[in-house]
């Protein structure tokens, strides 16, 4: 030991300048009274003050009481090209001490102090103090292409008795990170440690992925710029940059455009508790003041810095993602060409039949009605295709036994109201209801005797009521989501938002763009069904117009207002999932499923509406259904969580709601819930099961409904039991089953009436469900999920697997759109084989 300076009132400062070496002893003596100053303590206290020239990668074992204090010296020559790290490490070899010793660490701009034991809180104050402590200076920028600094570690403390310390700085070996390669090291919340990475030419965007094999404990991986001080420590790493909580692993793509130097540091800190990933939460301490042992918390990590696509790749995503909607259209295109085609030559055979005859083709015409398209429905093509000579070609239908006049005046004679109100208060037509409905066999034409242009004006409301609602719920929700990701891009906390980090590329102010864009196809195939069904629906009126036989007395009645809701509940499923996309969580997920309840809503009202369009539910009704689903699915959101209040009553209703729709459905709407509905229910009972055993009248509607009801029932009874943390995907669930089952069912009974399905028809259920069992697959493969804490939801992520843009999230966009616009095709094009035969023959089912 050396004694540079002795501090005492007596002492006289020697003739003379002092030592050129001995300077910046003096200004340590200066910093130091000023520090005492500051906590109250007289100078005169201080007895001792000594300073030593120390050197790199020693140990310095020493002893530190309130009579003495120790200033080491130390020196590195630092270039303008090169980066090194400085790290000091403490270790205080006694506890028992009644304060902590205070270390400061003077550079030439800037100053890092810290005490031993190091105290670091938690939840609730809890206090955990550690006795090992490690910091990485903070490295000043210099110009000078090679320049010589000093800093200096002066050691003090308050306490009486002799506290021994060790102490150690040394180099860091890779502070500096090289591109995709990995480096391993160990943290623990006394000892974090961050790391340089500078950006190579040519490279605007890396992705910076640390790792471990260790789940726990929790730490925070930090971006932050190049400069002084870093925040390091679990209480300050969230002041600046961008951080996350992780567990096993963890991402963050950095773009040069965010730092002007051309550099940042990477950050890793080791929580004091696991609380934040999802871990236990350690026990209350007894006492306030209670020291709480932490115990090891040392952690293994790597950290590898890889560049991230360029501008190529993005452009490459666009153009596939537009490319595989596009090529919709014109495969749309090309089977409306085909149809004209096709039709133009059969038109030219019932025009010309001296041309081409039976004997000439060996076989008989064809009926123009054989094939379906997308764009129109066969009893309208072939009406257009032979209008001239529909007179001629009455026996080749089997049922033309009046003339077109005397079809169109009946149907006129028919019509005695114009207003379905009028319609339905007239005392005849209401008792005549009583008696059609409740018929054994009904068909068609026994519930579809309405004005079909009333009914045609009730569809067109879901519509214009579905665009209504989607342009007060879109604006607030665009507007939310804004505000979410200018509040990530502000704070930089990576856990507001659950992307798949490892496949998140940003554009923009957007993070994950590619999950933006994947759902453009929602709206570009429900916009290609909305043409769709604008063109059958100017082709059916076209009929209409002439008064096509087809067109008025056969087929199931063509009402296109729920296929116009269908299709712009599927354009809105896009906006709203890529506006949940922006920043998706578990408070904006309702976001992505609203508009699906919508759909699975609307698909059964159409399935329910084919055979039953006089009695299917207005538009009104039906979207104050949906909204209280909506409205149970926020309410399971915020409450559901382990309650089981919330679970019980959720459950009795959806049973009870299961039981009101199929007593509706069973007997068609003829029956009243009022006051004697017990008694009426007792009597049913009575001479139906006790006073004679006798089969429901209506079989296949029994069969449907109980089946109905034991899915509904089991749902609701799995509900109850597991209380699933995602309850707005346990509701879509049941919205889905409810509309596979009818669609079986419909299906099923379509086929045991004698009917046939068509080719168009068939391909699309094929591919259709060809596409949903993928896209299905791809939707289980869970990248993220918000029901866990964000660290453990960075477990699921995964890299890209399509382009190295897409993820498999992108792909059940992609599939799922295709899947859905199949299922609206089939809806479409389902009963297109009953173009041409009599309402009075079609069954109700």
């Amino acid at each position: 030991m050396v004694l540079r300076s002795s501090w005492k009132s007596r002492h006289k400062n020697s003739c003379g300048p002092a030592p050129r070496w001995i300077r910046p002893g003096l200004a340590a003596l200066l910093w130091l009274c000023a520090i005492r100053l500051a906590c109250g303590i007289e100078v005169g206290e201080i007895k001792t003050i000594v300073q030593k020239d120390a050197e790199f990668d020693a140990n310095y074992n020493d002893m530190v009481t309130s009579e003495n204090q120790t200033i080491y010296a130390f020196n590195h020559t630092i270039s303008r090209n090169k980066t090194e790290g400085v790290r000091v490490s403490v270790d205080v070899l006694s506890n028992k001490s009644e304060s902590p010793i205070l270390f400061v660490v003077r550079q030439k701009q800037g100053v890092l102090s810290f005490q031993v034991p190091l105290i670091l809180r938690g939840l609730y104050q809890r206090k955990y103090p550690y006795y090992d402590v490690g910091r990485t200076l903070c490295q000043p920028p210099t110009r000078a292409a090679s320049e010589t600094q000093y800093f200096f570690v002066d050691v003090s403390t308050l306490s009486s008795q002799g506290t021994n310390y060790q102490l150690r700085v040394s180099r860091v070996e890779s502070f500096t990170l090289q591109t995709n390669k990995k480096f391993s090291f160990t943290a623990s919340p006394s000892q974090p440690q961050y790391f340089k990475y500078v950006f190579q030419d040519g490279v605007d965007t890396v992705i910076v992925k640390v790792n471990s094999d260790m789940t726990f404990p929790c730490s925070v991986m930090s971006i932050q710029d190049i400069q002084c001080p870093i925040y390091d420590l679990d209480n300050n790493v969230a002041f600046i940059g961008m951080y996350q909580t992780m567990t096993k692993k963890g991402a963050i793509t950095v773009q040069r455009k965010d730092f002007p130097s051309n550099s940042f540091y990477v950050v890793v800190v080791v929580k004091t508790e696991d609380e934040a990933c999802g871990g236990p939460l350690r026990f209350y301490p007894l006492r306030p003041d209670q020291l709480i042992d932490a115990g090891n918390r040392s952690k293994a990590l790597d950290v590898m810095v890889s560049p991230a696509i360029n501008l190529e790749a993005y452009v490459m995503g666009m153009l596939f993602c537009l490319g595989i909607f596009f090529s919709f259209y014109l495969l749309t295109l090309l089977c409306v060409c085909l149809e004209r085609a096709r039709l133009n030559k059969r038109r030219n055979v019932f025009l010309n039949p001296a041309d081409m005859s039976p004997a000439e083709t060996g076989k008989t015409p064809a009926s123009p009605n054989e094939y379906g398209s997308f764009a129109d429905n066969g009893s309208t093509m072939s009406s257009e295709a032979i209008t001239d000579s529909a007179t001629s070609t009455d026996n080749n239908y089997g049922y033309m036994e009046r003339s077109l006049e005397s079809v169109a005046r009946s149907r006129q004679e028919s019509l005695s109201s114009i207003e379905e109100d009028d319609y339905d208060t007239l005392d005849d037509i209401h008792s005549d209801k009583n008696i059609v409905r409740t018929k054994k066999f009904l068909y068609v034409a026994d519930l579809a005797r309405k004005d079909k242009r009333i009914l045609s004006k009730k569809y067109q409301i879901y519509f214009w009521n579905i665009a209504t609602i989607a342009v007060f719920y879109a604006l607030p929700v665009v507007q939310l989501v804004i505000t979410y990701q200018t509040v990530v891009n502000v704070t930089g906390n990576q856990d507001i938002c659950y992307y798949n980090f490892l496949c998140a590329h940003p554009l923009g102010a957007l993070s994950a763009f590619n999950n933006i864009l994947s759902n453009l196809g929602y709206v570009m195939l429900g916009l290609l069904f909305l043409l769709i069904v604008l063109k059958r629906d100017l082709a059916q009126n076209r009929a209409l117009e002439r008064h096509d036989v087809n067109a008025l007395e056969c087929g199931i009645p063509k009402h296109f207002g729920l296929f116009y809701a269908m299709g712009t509940a599927l354009m809105m499923e896009g906006l709203l999932s890529a506006c949940y996309h922006v920043c998706p969580n578990y408070t904006n997920f309702q976001f992505d499923t609203s508009f699906m309840y919508m759909i699975a809503g609307l698909c059964m009202l159409k399935l329910y509406q084919k055979r039953h369009p006089d009695i299917n539910a207005s538009a009104y009704t039906a979207y104050a259904c949906l909204a209280a689903v909506i409205f149970f699915s926020v309410l399971g959101v915020v409450f559901g969580r382990d309650n089981t209040a919330f679970w019980i009553v959720f459950s009795v209703i959806h049973i009870l709601a299961t039981l009101l729709l199929s007593t509706q459905l069973y007997y068609m709407g003829r029956w009243r819930l009022n006051a004697g509905i017990m008694r009426r229910i007792v009597y049913v009972i009575y001479t139906d099961c006790i006073r004679q055993c006798s089969g429901p009248m209506y079989i296949d509607r029994m069969v449907l409904l109980v089946m109905g009801n034991i899915v509904n029932w089991s749902l609701a009874a799995y509900g109850l039991i597991q209380r699933p943390n995602d309850f707005a995907s346990y509701l879509l669930a049941i919205a889905i089953c409810n509309l596979l089952l009818y669609f079986a069912f419909y299906i099923i009974m379509k086929l045991r009436s004698g009917e046939r399905i068509k080719c168009l028809a068939l391909v699309c259920i094929l591919f259709t469900a060809v596409v949903w069992g993928f896209a299905l697959y791809f939707f289980f493969q869970g990248l993220s999920t918000w029901q866990k804490t964000p660290a453990e939801s960075r477990e699921h992520n995964r890299d890209c697997i399509l382009l190295s843009f897409f993820d498999d999230h992108d792909i059940w966009h992609f599939l799922s759109s295709i899947a859905m616009f199949g299922s609206f095709l089939v809806l479409l094009t389902m009963d297109d084989d009953l173009d041409t035969v009599q309402r009075d023959k079609i069954y109700v089912f």
